[in-house]
């Protein structure tokens, strides 16, 4: 008689806190818990099983997520502002798929440091198993990163670098700004000699990426160190372009109005030399081999072999997005134990006008 009225009262008790919900709303979900759904979705309830059980509900879903087998990456991209970023995410999603044994969480950052800081956050919350980073600045990531380590999860930074204690990531994957300004710098000092323009004073604007990025820093310091070399090279003037089609038209546009004698432009990626070319040419301008304005670009996408077929861009100094394989590779030797070196580089090269026809034939970006 007692177990029959302790029930009835359990019953009735629950009768209550439920608030006389119809069945409808009732759900009965993983772990024997029951919950009532009201009309804005908020989920509320009780256990079927005591306390104890109840309490082992989150570490069981961790159990859970360990037992797929999978690994988990969390990957906070900078954003989407050209084609070779999104070339970029597509090697990164082509290459960490279920089938390939990963959980793939991808977030695009839309270029704002704030929102990467709190995606890392977030990485770091779910407890995946490792943190793919390409960093939208160089600084502000030190206090994050000591958390990742905390949590004893490997850090994998990409593409542009990081100012932060080396031993709070475990690899670097990218690419050598400094070397590809430098590339780019003695190409041109080739190709003027080539030109018999050796000695001839040669003016030259820059438009730049986007302000503190490594790529824009990189690129920079690189051309200038070879600049310097030839007291003849006239630096007048760079701007942010902000590695963008529209950005880099509208510094094109305003260098246009402020300078009448230009012999080189650097843009420091494709989608800002699109824009220049663009401004020179509805200024009555041309660009390339046989225009009025030598252009110099970066990242060697598929699209800027098409300008250089066009005859309106030199020289492409590469800059390969295809990093997915080479970063799931040192997942691996993580995960076996293995210490990778640091700083991997990909492999790159320097492209001009005169072979791209023939070099195009292999790009797949």
């Amino acid at each position: 008689m007692k177990k029959l009225l302790s029930a009835f009262l359990c019953f009735s008790m629950i009768f209550i806190m439920t608030g006389c919900q119809s069945e409808e709303n009732m759900v009965l979900t993983p772990f024997g818990k029951a919950v009532i759904e009201d009309d804005q979705g908020t989920m509320s309830g009780f256990s079927k099983e005591d306390k104890s059980a109840n309490n082992t509900e989150e570490a069981a879903g961790d159990a859970a997520n360990t037992d797929s087998g999978l690994i988990h990456v969390g990957f906070a991209q900078v954003g989407s502002e050209s084609g070779w970023r999104m070339a970029q995410t597509q090697s990164m999603k082509e290459t960490f798929t279920e089938a390939n044994g990963y959980q793939f969480d991808f977030v695009d950052c839309n270029n704002d440091p704030k929102k990467q800081i709190e995606t890392l956050e977030k990485f770091i919350k779910d407890k995946v198993s490792y943190i793919v980073l390409d960093p939208i600045i160089e600084k502000g990531y030190e206090d994050v990163l000591k958390k990742a380590q905390d949590a004893k999860i490997p850090v994998i930074v990409v593409d542009r670098n990081i100012s932060c204690d080396t031993s709070l990531y475990s690899c670097w994957v990218g690419s050598d700004f400094n070397k590809e300004g430098e590339d780019a710098a003695n190409w041109l000092s080739d190709y003027l000699n080539k030109q018999g323009r050796a000695s001839e004073d040669i003016n030259i604007l820059t438009i730049l990426g986007s302000e503190g990025a490594s790529a824009t820093l990189g690129r920079t310091s690189g051309f200038e160190n070879v600049a310097k070399d030839h007291s003849n090279w006239k630096m007048l003037d760079k701007q942010c372009g902000e590695f963008t089609q529209d950005g880099g038209k509208a510094v094109m546009k305003a260098f246009l109005k402020k300078y009448q004698d230009i012999d080189v432009v650097v843009c420091q990626n494709d989608d800002e030399a699109f824009g220049a070319i663009e401004a020179i040419e509805e200024a009555g301008l041309t660009c390339g081999p046989d225009g009025d304005i030598i252009m110099i670009s970066f990242d060697a996408t598929k699209n800027a072999f098409e300008q250089m077929i066009a005859g309106k861009i030199h020289v492409d100094v590469e800059c390969n997005p295809l990093e997915g394989p080479l970063v799931a590779e040192l997942i691996q030797k993580l995960h076996a134990g293995e210490t990778p070196e640091t700083m991997q580089y990909m492999e790159e090269g320097v492209y001009t006008a005169e072979n791209a026809a023939e070099d195009i034939k292999s790009r797949v970006y």
